[in-house]
């Protein structure tokens, strides 16, 4: 695996065009089209404040960049680069912006979720839908993009809104069973919506496109619940990521779970293969390198190469205490902190240095002067004579930094 040189990039905002030709990066408040394959400069458009979100169309014709201080949407055309379009919500505000699947309607919605404001490119008409939810996952748009299901809030209650998307018309509209829904998600075939609850309740409901309500689910009772929902691509099973750790696959006949899968945080299974990266860096003779590099050397480098090598043994000792101490990833064991604490370097001179690992001197409970150090009280001085001199604790001498 190879890596390119490093490129400038703002507020992680980053993304391949649906048909893997381009990529979009964003700095500051200019947008850049590169090719994938040669990774040039296509394109360099210029918006009118810092970009803080971007999203291609589905037939990457269109690119839109939202600037939410403003409440601005500014839209450009790849195939036409003097196309530009400018969609100003005002004082309503904007807090998020989106494409519609047909990649021909922009969705705005607007502060405080008043509504969302459907802008059209081709007839340049509007459309408002009022009462969206502020949720996780609020807007779905079915697979071959006819219909979009809204979650709405409406009276201190949970609403399903569906439009159809070719005249935004109003579908159907039916009430939930949920405490507080946090979202929804279309089957790929369009036949069954999911809708689960707040992760406080453990609750997933399937209804259909005519609003009934065909089954629901709970797994366990008085613990989080439901953290994320796939359907499968044939839309005969649901998966149910739950916070206990596991997940769970329901049919699409009963809707009940046929299997679960559990997330354990070792592997003991001997016939798993597990697989690890390992970064090649190109070895560098230090003796003969010269300071200040040349301009030549002095570039990115672009020479880092990395692979995927397969993990033989068992874990390493850290590891199997981690496994056995019952603790997940990224939490510490006892000692770890002071292990993996940068080691910090005082400069006492051009010749003078000391290292100090973590907050510890080379002598328990001593401590820094304060202040320019004394003078010599004699004639003789421990540097001069090649001598060590221990100062507060601190070992110092003339090759107290080298190595």
């Amino acid at each position: 695996m190879n890596f390119s040189e490093v490129f400038k990039l703002s507020s992680l905002l980053c993304k391949f065009s649906p048909d893997g030709k381009y990529l979009a990066s964003c700095v500051q408040y200019r947008l850049v089209i590169r090719d994938v394959n040669t990774l040039q400069i296509l394109q360099l458009y210029t918006c009118l404040d810092q970009i803080q979100h971007i999203e291609w169309s589905a037939d990457s014709l269109f690119i839109l960049c939202a600037m939410y201080k403003r409440g601005l949407v500014q839209v450009w055309s790849l195939e036409q680069p003097e196309w530009h379009c400018r969609i100003d919500e005002g004082s309503a505000g904007l807090v998020a912006s989106c494409w519609s699947p047909d990649g021909r309607h922009i969705l705005n919605t607007t502060e405080f979720h008043l509504r969302i404001t459907v802008w059209s490119l081709c007839t340049k008409s509007v459309s408002y839908i009022k009462y969206p939810k502020a949720c996780q996952q609020g807007i779905a748009f079915t697979r071959d993009g006819r219909y979009m299901a809204l979650a709405e809030r409406r009276d201190c209650k949970d609403h399903v809104s569906v439009f159809v998307c070719s005249d935004w018309q109003l579908l159907r509209h039916f009430d939930t069973e949920t405490q507080d829904l946090a979202g929804i998600e279309w089957a790929p075939n369009g036949c069954v919506l999911a809708v689960w609850d707040t992760c406080l309740e453990y609750k997933v409901l399937l209804y259909s496109l005519d609003g009934r309500l065909l089954s629901a689910y709970c797994a366990y009772e008085w613990s989080l619940g439901v953290k994320s929902v796939a359907w499968s691509p044939s839309s005969q099973f649901l998966a149910v990521g739950s916070y206990d750790g596991k997940v769970r696959i329901l049919n699409h006949v009963t809707w009940k779970m046929i299997t679960e899968f559990g997330h354990p945080a070792t592997v003991n299974n001997p016939k798993i293969v597990v697989y690890k990266e390992a970064e090649k860096n190109p070895r560098l003779a230090l003796g003969r390198l010269a300071f200040p590099p040349p301009r030549a050397a002095a570039g990115p480098a672009s020479t880092a190469e990395s692979k995927y090598s397969e993990a033989r043994g068992r874990p390493s000792e850290p590891e199997n205490r981690r496994g056995r101490a019952g603790l997940q990833p990224g939490q510490l064991l006892p000692g770890d902190e002071e292990r993996q604490r940068p080691e910090r370097r005082l400069d006492l001179g051009h010749t003078e240095a000391a290292t100090l690992r973590g907050a510890r001197a080379a002598v328990p409970g001593a401590r820094l002067p304060v202040g320019p150090p004394a003078a010599p009280a004699g004639p003789l001085h421990g540097r001069q004579q090649g001598v060590p001199v221990v100062a507060g604790g601190l070992r110092v001498g003339a090759g107290a930094g080298r190595r």
